[in-house]
This record gives structure tokens, sequence and C-alpha cells, in this order.
């Protein structure tokens, strides 16, 4: 039953906290590409519901855990008519 319960926390944990949209992904993926520079040569395709796609490509691409990827994202989303990350 414990492994049951550590399983269901893990999948859970792995799942994006965030939604998003078609136009608020291209968004965060303008501020991402302002940030790290390296990604324009990058494929950073997005399609809605795959958001924990994104999160592990950013996590291999910028070398950085997924609190630090989800956090930057979120941060993005909380302003997205501005410009800063």
């Amino acid at each position: 039953m414990r492994k049951y319960f550590l399983l269901l926390y893990q999948i859970k944990s792995a799942m994006a906290n965030f939604q998003l949209t078609s136009e608020t992904a291209f968004k965060v993926k303008t501020k991402f590409l302002r940030k790290y520079r390296d990604l324009a040569n990058e494929p950073l395709e997005f399609e809605p519901g795959k958001e924990d796609q994104l999160v592990e490509d950013l996590m291999r691409l910028v070398k950085r855990d997924r609190t630090y990827i989800e956090f930057t994202i979120q941060k993005a989303l909380a302003d997205t008519k501005g410009n800063r990350l």
C-alpha cells in the first residue's frame, strides 16, 4: 500500500501545476529566449495539454530542476504583457 501512495505522489509531483494556451506559450517562450539566448537554435514546440513535455524539455536545455522551471513559467504568466521574466 505504501508503494502505491509513493507512486501516486511521484506522478502528481511530476505534473505541471499550470496550464498554457498557444498564446501564453508563445509569450513564455519569448521570455525564455530573452533570458537564455542559446535556446534560439532549439526547437521548443508546444501543444496545449502537454505542459509536462515543455517543462522536461526546458529542464534538459537549461539544466535546471523542475521547481525552477515551473517557478519561472509561473512568473512569466503573472505578467504576460510585460517584458520581464
